[in-house]
């Protein structure tokens, strides 16, 4: 490709930063981001989990996959989806970040849904981390199963938001329970500490969610996992066992 000029050159360097903008310029685009950063989902999936109808779903990611931020794969007459790659995932967190710095509604927006509802103290990747090693806590992963199956904190026991209520015997109630989701400005987590709390159990929230803790490099495991009736030993699961690298490769600790 040759320019006659620079500012040409510049022109159409902008020009295809704009194609990214054309995605984040919509609010659904940017939940079915979120949605694929927590791993691989079909269109039909990814319109049920958005409250989107399949055609309006499917035009959306029409659009990202035109600006080649999310890819593709068929199984049959089903299409899969997936984010193109880490990039796409600090984009969303960006936006997040950004967000929350520089417009105070969304504080209040989080505040007036619930996100901050029974306290606002949440447990920090390091301090989990170290609770998890000497085995006094209960990681929760309260997202659907198929983003647990794609991916989890290692050790986590899978104990999806609308199930809590009915399987609550199956935690120890001695142990405190520390639950994630997708990120800070997920519902799932908070909404689950709050059933808790209201339970008379000992609960808080991650910091953030299921991406920030894969691109920190810790721990990840992927698959089905282990019951919530096993108490503290899927907590010490972390850090232990296979797991899978932020790169896909299994390893074991």
């Amino acid at each position: 490709m040759e320019y006659q000029n620079s500012e040409q050159g510049r022109a159409d360097l902008y020009g295809q930063l704009a194609r990214i903008g054309k995605v984040v310029m919509h609010p659904k685009r940017i939940e079915l981001l979120d949605l694929l950063c927590q791993g691989e989902r079909s269109v039909d999936a990814l319109a049920a989990a958005s409250s989107l109808k399949l055609t309006t779903a499917s035009a959306h990611l029409q659009v990202m996959r035109q600006a080649r931020l999310v890819e593709t794969r068929r199984e049959g007459t089903r299409v899969y989806y997936r984010a193109a790659g880490e990039e796409v995932c600090r984009l969303v967190t960006a936006l997040s970040d950004l967000a929350r710095a520089r417009l105070a509604e969304v504080d209040q927006i989080l505040r007036a849904i619930g996100t901050d509802a029974h306290g606002a103290e949440r447990v920090t990747r390091a301090e989990l981390l170290e609770r998890v090693l000497v085995g006094d806590v209960v990681v929760l992963d309260v997202r659907p199963p198929e983003e647990y199956a794609a991916g989890h904190i290692a050790g986590a026991i899978s104990l999806p938001l609308e199930q809590l209520e009915a399987r609550l015997d199956e935690l120890d109630p001695t142990i405190e329970v520390v639950a994630y989701c997708r990120g800070p400005l997920c519902l799932l987590a908070p909404e689950a500490v709050g059933t808790l709390r209201e339970r008379g159990r000992r609960a808080r929230c991650l910091e953030d969610g299921m991406p920030e803790w894969r691109r920190a490099g810790l721990p990840v495991a992927a698959g089905v996992g282990v019951a919530a009736g096993v108490g503290v030993a899927a907590g010490v699961g972390v850090g232990v066992g296979a797991a899978t690298a932020p790169d896909g490769t299994r390893r074991s600790r």
